[in-house]
């Protein structure tokens, strides 16, 4: 909130009080019930002017107000952050505000915002943000995990047959760095097989899964104690990551992956509506190359692409692929016939 100007007719009486009287501050601000700072810097305001005491003789208010009042403004004029490029810098591990402040108040000294106000104008700039970009995503923290609603079609060439494929979409929180591929199913063996793909795509695994509740991950939902799919727990430990499922009921747990969707059912698959793939690797051929695309798009709210910001901030927090890949294996439970076949 701007601070309301002390009346000219009390300016005025502080300059004849301190310059014809001699009064000190204090004294000054008990005759005019003024505050004592208010006193101090209105004459530190008067000695800033280059005006004289007595005034001139033809120097009116509006001269006396813009004297004291405009080149101060003029003189310390702050410079607002560049809070866009903080938030990116927010999501590296280890980074603080306070470490973001000291850097910017060394290059801008005098300019700078103090600590307090710089917290205060980026919470402001945060809260006008789109929801999507409000969650301070750690680097190398959580890949968000969904399929895309639509689905896009192989046909056999020989006998004309349509089958559907299910588009995989896997985002990385920090950078939104994002993996797509076109899978025959929504099974255990294809959701487990495309993990296992944008590990080796991203070069590295991340601390934790953040999938959606679909069978082949939860075989029970709950909103504090999710039962996972038991294969899905044995990848998940063989790479020494976690699971933490969407809660049912809470749209900003998959915030990330539901935006991911969005753009690949725009970016990808709207740009594939005609064409016409016999196999599900001409397919993912055809995916891949608009995947790199998206992925290299500058995007305006970062002003970087989504390449540049995952080779800055998440590939290099992601946690070391393993040489041994995991392979799926599903065991059943038989009972023996009374002839022990």
């Amino acid at each position: 909130m701007t601070k309301k100007r002390t009346p000219m007719n009390k300016i005025k009486e502080v300059l004849r009080l301190k310059y014809d009287c001699g009064l000190s501050n204090r004294s000054i601000a008990s005759c005019l019930n003024l505050g004592s700072s208010t006193i101090s810097e209105l004459l530190t305001r008067f000695k800033q002017s280059q005006l004289g005491w007595p005034l001139p003789e033809h120097c009116y208010d509006t001269d006396l107000t813009h004297a004291l009042y405009h080149s101060k403004k003029t003189s310390r004029k702050k410079v607002m952050p560049d809070f866009t490029q903080y938030a990116v810098e927010l999501r590296r591990k280890g980074m603080t505000k306070m470490l973001l402040w000291q850097e910017y108040h060394e290059q801008y000294q005098e300019q700078a915002y103090a600590y307090t106000q710089f917290c205060e104008h980026f919470t402001r700039w945060f809260k006008t943000q789109k929801r999507s970009m409000r969650q301070l995503h750690t680097a190398g923290d959580k890949l968000f995990i969904d399929y895309c609603g639509p689905r896009l079609q192989v046909v056999n060439p020989d006998t004309g047959e349509v089958r559907e494929a299910e588009v995989f979409v896997a985002t990385l929180g920090a950078s939104n760095y994002t993996y797509v591929e076109a899978f025959p199913s929504q099974g255990k063996c294809d959701w487990l097989e495309a993990h296992v793909n944008a590990f080796e795509h991203f070069g590295g695994v991340p601390q934790l899964l953040v999938p959606d509740n679909l069978r082949s991950a939860v075989t029970r939902a709950n909103r504090y104690e999710p039962r996972l799919n038991d294969s899905y727990q044995k990848l998940a430990n063989h790479y020494q990551t976690a699971v933490m499922p969407a809660r049912p009921y809470k749209p900003k747990d998959k915030a990330k992956a539901e935006n991911a969707v969005l753009l690949v059912e725009r970016w990808i698959m709207m740009r594939l509506r005609h064409q016409t793939f016999h196999t599900l690797n001409a397919l993912n051929l055809a995916i891949r190359e608009l995947m790199n695309g998206l992925n290299q798009c500058e995007m305006k709210q970062y002003g970087a692409s989504r390449q540049a910001l995952f080779d800055k901030l998440d590939k290099p927090a992601l946690k070391p692929l393993l040489r041994q890949r995991y392979l799926y294996t599903e065991t059943k439970r038989a009972k023996v016939g009374p002839d022990y076949h």
